[in-house]
């Protein structure tokens, strides 16, 4: 019977989601969906030191934003916390899972995969520091546990003694001597690692009754009925000991196909895209704008103005490609698009400028009436009140100039208000003492012409100036600096149709 596809994004609570951790979500979304499964979201708060109030809301808020909708886990906006029919596998938080987890770390203990290791914080860096003073590095491992305190080395009767005593006790996983244990990845292929190299990596804490990572991911995702596992490649190193817990669960049968996805770069390609990187170069690494508790403000890519299609499309394409020439893609498209097998083993580096790319080539295919309601709350900031129709108009002449529409306003406030000054190099250029004569006639030319579209006035300008055998350069820019203050913006026709009749020979008739 074939599996049915299930699959998981499992972030931890820690602070904002990164936008790596986006990229992950989509990509399990878009697996799911294309083979007709389910992608659930669970979240792995079982590091209760590292947890920061607000991130779950913002992991749930930034999903929605980007359309990457779990089909379980989510119930009301909220993790599901009680079993139903939509979400048999509830809860969904592993804080609120870990008596489960406490069974299967004695489980293993009893069949003699895992045992009690009752070593102190200090002890450990006591033993750290000796091994640093010797130029070695310190490992809690096959070489080392048979001379450590432990169940293995300490009798029945002290065991007990310290496990009722003491509640500092962790159960560590006792990995095998120099077994090769054979793996397969999706992306990266065969891969072998030899188990003597590995540590035994701590399960279960007493002291916060709560497992670690490698424990509950791999007994939820066997609960969950995961299918395929698809993470960051900083799991990778972990995949040998999720092999081996399988295993010693008599779960091998059971075990998911793994994917680890390759590193978001910074821009240079040297090293993983940071917070740091971002706000040293002036662009978002997160979804949404995140504010830490030091009142701190992180950009997000809401805030600045990029649209989630935009933002999903430029995140599919970081480690992926559909191997054509196609970037735009919507959602859908994606699911239909996507497969494993394209998906690229090294680091994708991001492009800032590539990123604008996509909100622009989105903003363009926007109804325009829809980027008006974007701009008018801006202009009502600067204290100017325009009619929606003419808003888009003016957004109409613009719109393959800018990416956001938040960039309308710097890029042409002359559109929506006189200017107050003109750029003296463009004067001093086209200017002189026979301008104001040359304005003054042409502006009773224009208030004369039967029609003020812009194409009646393409058509007037050169007449008039031949006509006169006026320069054409002089005029045309003398005419623009008095419309716009500067040397730029679209043809002269189209501002003036737009300004319309009145506002055009109110400008025009301006003393600079």
């Amino acid at each position: 019977m074939e599996r049915k596809t299930r699959v998981r994004f499992a972030p931890s609570p820690t602070g904002p989601l990164h936008m790596g951790g986006v990229r992950t979500a989509l990509y399990n979304y878009l697996y799911a969906k294309q083979k007709g499964g389910t992608f659930i979201l669970r979240i792995e708060d079982t590091d209760s030191q590292r947890f920061v109030p607000g991130a779950e809301e913002y992991i749930i808020e930034s999903l929605a934003w980007c359309g990457i909708s779990p089909d379980e886990g989510i119930e009301g906006g909220v993790v599901a916390t009680q079993p139903s029919a939509q979400h048999p596998h509830a809860p969904y938080r592993q804080s609120q899972r870990k008596d489960i987890y406490q069974r299967y770390a004695l489980e293993l203990v009893a069949k003699g995969h895992a045992y009690y290791a009752f070593d102190s914080a200090a002890e450990l860096e006591v033993m750290r520091s000796r091994a640093e003073g010797e130029g070695k590095t310190f490992t809690y491992n096959h070489e080392v546990r048979d001379s450590l305190n432990n169940s293995l080395t300490l009798n029945q009767e002290e065991c007990a003694k310290r496990l009722s005593e003491n509640h500092n006790w962790v159960i560590r996983y006792k990995m095998p001597v120099d077994r090769i244990i054979k793996m397969k990845d999706m992306i990266r292929g065969e891969i072998e690692v030899n188990s003597s190299t590995l540590d035994d990596k701590v399960l279960w804490k007493a002291a916060d009754q709560l497992p670690t990572y490698h424990l509950a991911n791999v007994v939820d995702d066997k609960l969950m009925e995961i299918s395929d596992v698809i993470r960051g490649e900083e799991w990778l190193p972990s995949l040998p000991l999720h092999y081996m817990l399988y295993e010693s669960l008599g779960w091998e049968n059971l075990r998911p196909s793994f994917a680890h996805l390759s590193l978001l770069l910074k821009p240079d390609g040297k090293g993983k895209l940071s917070k740091r990187d971002g706000d040293r170069l002036g662009f978002p690494v997160f979804p949404l704008e995140w504010k830490n508790e030091q009142g701190e403000i992180s950009k997000g890519y809401r805030e600045e103005g990029y649209y989630p299609e935009a933002f999903v499309n430029m995140l599919a394409f970081l480690g992926w490609n559909p191997g054509t020439e196609q970037e735009i893609f919507s959602l859908d498209e994606l699911v239909n698009a996507f497969s494993m097998e394209r998906v690229v083993r090294s680091g994708a580096k991001f492009n800032a400028e590539k990123a604008k790319w996509y909100n622009q080539e989105y903003l363009r295919k926007k109804d325009t009436m829809e980027l008006a309601k974007e701009l008018m709350p801006i202009l009502a900031e600067k204290g100017i009140t325009k009619e929606p129709q003419y808003v888009c108009k003016a957004l109409d002449l613009i719109k393959d100039r800018i990416a956001f529409v938040k960039e309308a306003w710097p890029l042409a406030d002359y559109l929506f208000e006189a200017p107050t000054s003109y750029d003296p190099k463009v004067k001093a250029k086209f200017w002189n003492e026979q301008t104001p004569a040359i304005i003054g006639d042409l502006c009773k030319v224009l208030q004369e012409s039967e029609s003020f579209e812009s194409s009646a006035i393409e058509e007037l300008l050169p007449k008039y100036i031949k006509e006169n055998q006026l320069p054409m350069g002089a005029v045309m820019n003398s005419l623009r600096l008095l419309l716009v203050g500067e040397s730029k913006g679209p043809g002269v026709a189209e501002i003036m149709a737009l300004l319309g009749r009145e506002e055009t020979l109110r400008r025009l008739a301006q003393e600079i």
